[in-house]
């Protein structure tokens, strides 16, 4: 699994498939540490915080790399029969926000900025008259350096945008070609300056590395030339092979896996130099810029999706008695309960814009069983540098926290996990190996047997 800005993307990490003889050993881990903390009840006070994402499907041409719900534009874009859809969705979705405010919007695609900015506002407006939107509250729009002219940028910040995320992937133009992209670097160059020129310093760029026929060099000077833009904030990930996606069907010539870890761990080196900390598998940022959208999905916290292919991810917090249905409702504690589900809508945009107003808009809902949780959760905080709780586990699933006891000692054992003060992260160690560790909480999955310092 791997997030572009914004956006989440599953795929297979660097070294999924554990190899054999790589396993190590944690075992002066402090056991009666993890003990004390683990045993607790679940415990939920309020429900998470809870975020608006905004699929625009459409963009000029699709990349061949790209496996998100994106299409090419039509030549007449329906921007205002897109916007008015946007809406009646939200409409439709709004008591599942349970009257929280919004703690971050994003818009992401496909490509976002082929909507003008004077629709951005009109949906900012709707969705402001509909929500409660805070002060200051994190609004975010993909560009393609490709798509935007001199001039929009004021006019996107006028509409109610504060940070921009750049699709730039890479400053060199024969790589940006052999993967499809519209732009060239001198495109994104002014593009990122012309934001700043308007006013606009909350700014990511989206770098990929690994790419066709890519060098070491090549990759460490597409991260030099980020870092002269002085944006503060870098997403950085490896290009990967989709399934159903055109590379994947004709394979590019790519590093190899050697490569491609080498690349990663001299960007990663480079970057830190440069000021930008890491604080998920492909974030990294200056002290205050962490992207809060971003941070929303990876702490499990909620966000409604609206738009063609959008997906949502809701809490609904209830009694025994609540009148709530059947389903999977985690027990939280005497008589509290809490249920998590996925909604998603259709994906093709004119059927998304034949029916928004109606049930036909969702492509499917589903209540994620209470077995099913703990991996659910996992995919998301174990990407961050600092882990998380086993209060916020507690608080944000429903379940107490010895539910994960068995696999908590499974992983630190095999040195894949650390677990200190009820905070638990991956180790070092357990971030190469990040879709195995997440895969050791699927429901029915034995804990990991350790053999010793190097399982056989």
């Amino acid at each position: 699994m791997r997030f572009r800005d914004g956006l989440l993307e599953m795929t297979v990490l660097p070294g999924s498939s554990h190899p054999s003889g790589a396993s190590g050993s944690r075992l002066d881990a402090d056991d009666s540490r993890l003990t004390s903390h683990v045993s607790r009840p679940g415990r939920i006070a309020v429900l998470p915080p809870l975020s608006l994402y905004i699929h625009i499907p459409w963009c000029v041409r699709k990349c061949p790399y790209c496996d998100f719900n994106s299409h090419n534009a039509p030549q007449a874009l329906p921007q205002d029969e897109y916007v008015e859809a946007l809406l009646r969705d939200l409409d439709q979705d709004l008591p599942l926000g349970q009257g929280r405010p919004l703690a971050s919007i994003f818009f992401g695609g496909g490509t976002p900025s082929l909507i003008a900015p004077d629709r951005i506002a009109r949906i900012l407006d709707g969705v402001a008259t509909r929500l409660s939107v805070p002060d200051g509250t994190e609004v975010t729009l993909e560009t393609n350096p490709g798509t935007v002219e001199h001039g929009p940028f004021a006019d996107y910040r006028r509409a109610g945008v504060n940070r921009i995320s750049f699709g730039v992937q890479s400053f060199d133009d024969d790589a940006l070609r052999r993967i499809g992209r519209i732009h060239d670097a001198a495109q994104a160059e002014r593009a990122v300056r012309q934001a700043q020129d308007a006013g606009i310093d909350n700014l990511n760029l989206d770098l990929m590395y690994a790419l066709p026929q890519q060098t070491l060099a090549g990759a460490l000077a597409d991260v030099e030339k980020a870092i002269l833009l002085q944006t503060p904030h870098l997403s950085h990930y490896q290009l990967t092979l989709e399934p159903n996606t055109a590379f994947a069907a004709n394979p590019p010539p790519l590093p190899d896996d050697d490569l491609a870890w080498d690349m990663q761990e001299a960007c990663q080196q480079r970057i830190a130099a440069a000021g930008l900390a890491q604080y998920e598998v492909s974030a990294y940022a200056r002290p205050g810029r962490e992207c809060r959208h971003n941070l929303n999905y990876w702490q499990f916290g909620d966000y409604l999706g609206i738009g063609a292919g959008a997906h949502g991810k809701y809490s609904e917090l209830g009694t025994r008695d609540s009148g709530l249905g059947g389903g999977d409702f985690a027990q939280s504690g005497p008589g509290e309960s809490l249920r998590i589900r996925r909604r998603w809508k259709v994906r093709a945009p004119r059927g998304y814009l034949e029916h928004a107003a109606s049930p036909r808009r969702i492509g499917g809902d589903d209540v994620i069983a209470a077995d099913q949780v703990p991996f659910e959760f996992m995919l998301n905080p174990l990407r961050l540098n600092r882990g998380f709780s086993l209060d916020a586990f507690a608080a944000t699933t429903g379940l107490p926290a010895d539910a994960i006891d068995a696999q908590l000692r499974a992983a630190v054992a095999r040195d894949w996990l650390e677990v200190a003060g009820g905070d638990v992260r991956a180790t070092e160690f357990g971030r190469r190996f990040l879709n195995d560790v997440v895969g050791a909480f699927l429901p029915g999955r034995a804990p990991l047997v350790h053999n010793g310092p190097h399982d056989e």
